[in-house]
């Protein structure tokens, strides 16, 4: 029962970000949100496509972040749109500034997770990839599929004789 009380729930995650960016290194940041940004969380009503994250005055925002409004938050409800507090230590705060300031890379929501009730942020330092990057990767994976499937049909066979 303990080991259930650690459990890890994704609640949203960003798929688009690993097509776009070379994905270098990855962090955990908690989050600020008011108590009906949490409730459409915990109903997984939270969309990363577009969002990042940006440092201004020494702290870290999550901005684009989609969380719907909450159904039952009547005019207490929050702004889906609104920018969203990362909770960083000042190291990692420093660390990720002298990564952003290379050219050409970016902070990425990855994931968003409900991790021992919290709701806590999957950070990306990643790097844009070129159109051609990503004709490159759609080929492996096209190849890998075929290859897969290949191997699948040969197996069959062989067990038919």
């Amino acid at each position: 029962m303990a080991e259930l009380a650690h459990a890890i729930r994704i609640v949203s995650e960003n798929r688009k970000a690993y097509h776009d960016y070379h994905i270098l290194e990855k962090m955990e940041a908690g989050l600020v949100l008011t108590g009906t940004e949490i409730k459409s969380a915990r109903e997984g009503k939270v969309q990363l496509r577009d969002a990042y994250a940006d440092i201004f005055a020494g702290e870290a925002w999550l901005i684009n972040a989609h969380f719907s409004p909450y159904s039952h938050g009547n005019i207490y409800n929050h702004q889906p749109m609104a920018k969203r507090k990362l909770l960083l230590h000042k190291q990692e705060i420093k660390k990720l500034i002298g990564k952003v300031k290379e050219k050409g890379l970016a902070l990425i929501p990855t994931k968003l997770y409900l991790k021992e009730g919290r709701l806590k942020c999957e950070l990306a330092v990643a790097r844009g990839k070129k159109v051609h990057d990503k004709r490159e990767a759609e080929q492996a994976r096209d190849q890998d599929r075929e290859a897969r499937a290949a191997m699948s049909a040969r197996t069959a066979r062989n067990r038919m004789d």
